[in-house]
């Protein structure tokens, strides 16, 4: 069973596949209702194929080569760019290396047919002949273009979110749906003396940090980022099978993250930042708002419920505080310190709450 993680990466590499694909088959169907039955290209002598499948199977293995190099090499390259940089430098590059490998395809092809060295003046001059030829920089143009939209769609999913882009382009929550989720609220411990020490600058670049290194394990765990909220992040999960299990190992994992970075972070900000959170789970309405600027929403006292679970956690000296219900949910509970600190009235709420104090089991801790 694929993991997360490599569910992510093939939804990165697919649109590289698939939108010039569609372009592709776009492409042959202009051709074909131009030429008609014309067996050859007008301009160029060279045959015309209208067939469709190999047209549409080949630019979308091409697009999918590209779409690997993106996500596990190039995309490293650009990480400091700004949105319209990272488009335009990627699409000059990919359109470059497109031309560069169609001049050694051309080549090669026409040096086999002639029976010549790939290096003969004969198959330079065939080659100098068709890339010179107006034919070809019109179907170099129309495919950057397809590689264009692919990244445009990358960039703005890395930048939504995956999960929130793909939920707008299908319309998901197009109308307000009931469903249920996990929240877990996650706010940096100290943060205010952190940012008076550091000032503003210093403090937001180890906030870039300190998200950076939390994503791993929320992108390991099927996570899905709601909101930053200065140094706070409220994440959430869809209430599937074992989704308890998942949050809670989510959190330590996160926690040994930051532990295993201490130093890097006490050498280049002079402490290491540590967390607290609170865990629970309910019914929500998840739905698009906004005229001027849409959103994927949550609304409902889940939320609410966890964040004032949260807000607990300095008052009970808790690393993580869960809901009962969230703790009615995990399975596997010898796998967890699980401490309960009774009912407490949650501001906002008539009725009490028990809340439980979470922490690892020192074997669970060896394992890891």
């Amino acid at each position: 069973m694929l993991s997360t993680k490599q569910k992510r990466i093939i939804f990165q590499i697919l649109p590289f596949g698939i939108v010039p694909a569609i372009f592709s088959a776009v492409h042959v169907i202009l051709e074909k209702g131009i030429l008609g039955n014309h067996p050859v290209y007008p301009s160029t002598g060279n045959p015309f194929d209208s067939n469709i499948f190999v047209s549409v199977v080949t630019a979308f293995v091409v697009g999918v080569i590209i779409g690997f190099l993106e996500v596990f090499y190039v995309n490293k390259w650009f990480q400091n760019r700004s949105f319209y940089q990272k488009i335009i430098f990627k699409s000059i590059l990919y359109t470059v290396a497109i031309i560069i490998a169609s001049a050694i395809t051309v080549a090669l092809g026409h040096a086999v047919n002639q029976n010549k060295s790939p290096f003969s003046s004969t198959v330079w001059n065939f080659v100098l002949s068709f890339f010179t030829n107006f034919v070809f920089w019109s179907i170099i143009c129309y495919y950057s273009l397809a590689i264009l939209v692919s990244l445009f769609y990358k960039e703005v999913s890395d930048n939504m979110g995956h999960a929130v882009s793909l939920n707008f382009f299908t319309g998901k929550y197009h109308q307000p749906k009931s469903e249920f989720r996990v929240f877990m609220f996650l706010d940096m411990k100290s943060s205010t003396a952190h940012a008076e020490k550091l000032g503003h600058i210093r403090y937001f670049e180890m906030l870039k940090d300190y998200y950076d290194d939390l994503s791993h394990a929320i992108l390991k765990y099927g996570g899905e980022i709601y909101q930053y909220v200065g140094d706070e992040i409220v994440i959430t999960w869809k209430v599937k099978k074992d989704f308890a299990k998942k949050a809670l190992d989510c959190f330590f994992d996160m926690k040994l993250t930051l532990s295993a970075k201490d130093k890097s972070y006490l050498s280049k900000y002079g402490f290491s930042p540590k967390f607290k959170a609170g865990l629970h789970f309910g019914k929500v309405t998840t739905g698009e708002i906004g005229r001027l600027k849409k959103d994927i929403v949550f609304t409902g006292d889940t939320l609410n419920t966890t964040a004032r679970i949260q807000s607990l956690c300095n008052q009970y000296g808790a690393e993580l505080l869960v809901s009962e219900d969230f703790t009615n949910a995990i399975k596997s509970k010898s796998h967890y310190k699980i401490q309960s600190l009774g009912k407490v009235q949650l501001r906002g709420r008539n009725e009490g709450i028990e809340l439980f104090r979470v922490n690892k089991t020192e074997h669970n801790n060896l394992n890891k």
